[in-house]
């Protein structure tokens, strides 16, 4: 029986993964002008969705030799590593992009989003497991009319180890008062897949252009738990929900 859902946020809801992808081209090309393609860096994001800051900030640096360069910075911005002089050029851009609502609200990801409040209507438990950080968090849910959506949000600030550790799962089941096998997790990258597998949870899969390569070659989900058309995500939850007794959404 399923009981609760669990949602991710970014790439699941809203497509801040796109735009992340875009403030980190666009802080290597500001760290090497005429030297780095903005959709060169777009593209290899690809290969970084869902982990963390330093792991994406280190790998792109290491791809598009930006060390030398983001090295120069990190008088201006007081730290020390050069990941993270590149990481503050660009949370500068990513700050500026999420300034203006109708950017965010533009980026939502209408399928899931009404997903989610046919689950509230259903009276199902709804949680959210991100690992964008609360302020970040708090901003996006409130442009989208998403505060009162969950019975419970937990964010990067709120566990010790990100994603695939299923850490910030096992929470909010914890928090929701339900069983981890009663709960379905909504994904969309493969290092959130799994993070709620290893939590002993079902999990579907809803790709985006971001993650469908990574998520139909891992192979983590049967394919038809890999949603690639949105239209389709009800009869992925309809075959979860009927193999284990109980059809969540009727």
């Amino acid at each position: 029986m399923i009981r609760a859902m669990i949602f991710d946020l970014d790439g699941t809801l809203v497509q801040t993964e796109r735009l992340k992808a875009q403030s980190y081209a666009r802080a290597a090309v500001q760290l090497r002008p005429g030297d780095v393609s903005e959709e060169d860096v777009v593209e290899a994001f690809k290969d970084v969705v869902g982990l963390s800051r330093r792991e994406v900030a280190v790998t792109l640096m290491k791809r598009f030799h930006l060390e030398e360069a983001a090295r120069g910075h990190m008088a201006e911005f007081g730290v020390v590593s050069p990941w993270q002089a590149y990481v503050r050029i660009r949370q500068r851009i990513y700050r500026a992009m999420l300034a203006d609502p109708a950017v965010i609200r533009d980026h939502q990801w209408p399928y899931t989003v009404s997903l989610l409040r046919e689950a509230r209507r259903t009276l199902c438990r709804t949680g959210l497991a991100t690992m964008s950080y609360c302020a970040q968090v708090s901003r996006v849910l409130e442009i989208l009319g998403l505060t009162d959506a969950f019975d419970f949000v937990a964010s990067r600030d709120d566990v010790e180890r990100g994603k695939p550790d299923p850490e910030i799962y096992l929470m909010v089941a914890a928090e929701l008062d339900v069983a981890p096998e009663e709960c379905l997790v909504i994904e969309d990258s493969t290092t959130g897949v799994k993070a709620g597998l290893a939590a002993g949870m079902n999990v579907i899969a809803v790709s985006t252009p971001f993650t469908r390569k990574s998520l139909h070659t891992e192979m983590l989900l049967p394919p038809d738990l890999i949603v690639d058309d949105p239209h389709l995500i009800l009869d992925a939850i309809t075959k979860i929900s009927g193999s284990l007794g109980h059809n969540t959404m009727a």
